[in-house]
């Protein structure tokens, strides 16, 4: 059964405050294999004009996948995860993430369409400082793939 529409504009409660460290960030660097050294060396990052280490752009993954999953999980919905698969990611910066960063993510269903018996679902996240400045915008895009005729 395809996805209820009525579910686009549905807007999640912003996650608990995730805090960013140079350690987390230098991780996904290495994880990713950029050697920008703006992502390890505080020094550098100065020298870029920045106050501190700064993320890759893809990091905010780490957090707004997370924040996914309420809408992921959420019953009402009635996603099946089993069946979905990651189609499609995007970031919209404000500034670049930096250590010492305290994020929260707001996410809300942009669009619920039906495609050859797939679901495809956009969700953005709004990622927000403690301060409340936007930081970045998030839209990834997941695919929750049509049973097969064996219903598998």
């Amino acid at each position: 059964m395809p996805l209820d529409p009525s579910f686009i504009g549905r807007t999640y409660p912003p996650t608990a405050p995730y805090e960013v460290g140079r350690e987390k960030i230098r991780e996904f660097a290495v994880a990713v294999g950029d050697a920008n050294p703006a992502y390890t060396d505080p020094e550098a990052a100065k020298a870029f004009g920045h106050p501190d280490v700064i993320a890759p752009p893809t990091f905010p993954f780490v957090i707004t996948y997370s924040a996914a999953a309420q809408v992921v999980t959420d019953p009402e919905l009635g996603l099946d995860y089993s069946r979905v698969v990651h189609g499609d990611q995007k970031f919209a910066y404000t500034r670049p993430v930096r250590a010492g960063d305290r994020l929260t993510v707001t996410v809300t269903i942009d669009s619920i369409k039906s495609l050859a018996g797939n679901d495809v679902l956009s969700v953005r996240g709004e990622v927000n400082d403690e301060s409340g400045e936007h930081v970045v915008t998030s839209v990834m895009t997941l695919v929750a793939r049509a049973a097969d005729e064996a219903g598998e």
